[in-house]
């Protein structure tokens, strides 16, 4: 067995130990196999990429440290993990935005529209105790609804493998981003901790498989 197939059995069932954990809030598991998921993909991109941009291991990066300060639930915690959150977007934008070598952005700023709203209208419906968190999510929404408009205009205008891919992960984000939104601010099942997960995981290893394939679309166009 090769160490690819290895490696993404061994994603598989950290994947699966950690939805549990969060159905169940095992906090031990949940320390252990939550930045467990981010080293593995990780190891895959270093084994499987040629290039091994920087910006890809800051962005997986960033993600790891925002998801292990999420875990207690404490608010100064929580505040930290916002801010390096909104780093992680900033990063994640910029990386996709530079292999994808985009030059016109009006097809992104008229995709971006309908998420904005939907998440604005959501987002102003709630009631926030903290203007510094106020702040923060109100960047996030920017950020999340321009991320959702660059996939969208793209899938739209070029509807190739890798973009299918940044499709699933920028959806998968969104739905998240929803759920959380829905968990925090509406109402609380226990259900959503997992979903949420399960959406996180499926939406990392969307991107890992977008980044190498884009990658390997490169290659391939360089040896031609």
């Amino acid at each position: 067995m090769n160490k690819d197939k290895i490696l993404l059995q061994l994603f598989l069932i950290v994947a699966l130990i950690e939805i549990t954990a969060e159905y169940f809030r095992i906090l031990p598991l949940i320390y252990i196999f939550k930045p467990a998921i981010s080293i593995i993909i990780i190891l895959l991109y270093w084994k499987n990429s040629q290039k091994r941009e920087l910006l890809f291991f800051l962005t997986i990066g960033t993600s790891l440290v925002t998801n292990v300060l999420f875990i207690p639930n404490q608010y100064n915690l929580i505040f930290i993990a916002l801010v390096v959150f909104v780093l992680h977007r900033i990063i994640t934008i910029y990386y996709i935005l530079k292999v994808k070598a985009i030059k016109d952005y009006v097809p992104i700023i008229l995709a971006s529209i309908p998420f904005m709203f939907l998440f604005f209208y959501i987002f102003f419906d709630t009631e926030l105790v903290s203007k510094k968190i106020y702040i923060i999510l109100i960047i996030h929404n920017i950020l999340i609804s321009l991320l959702g408009g660059i996939a969208l205009a793209d899938y739209i205008m070029n509807h190739s493998t890798f973009s299918y891919w940044l499709l699933i992960c920028v959806i998968s984000f969104v739905t998240l981003h929803f759920i959380i939104f829905l968990e925090k601010f509406y109402i609380d099942l226990l259900i959503f901790r997992p979903i949420a997960m399960s959406l996180n995981i499926f939406a990392y290893f969307a991107f890992y498989k977008f980044i190498i394939d884009i990658e390997k679309s490169e290659s391939i166009y360089l040896k031609g």
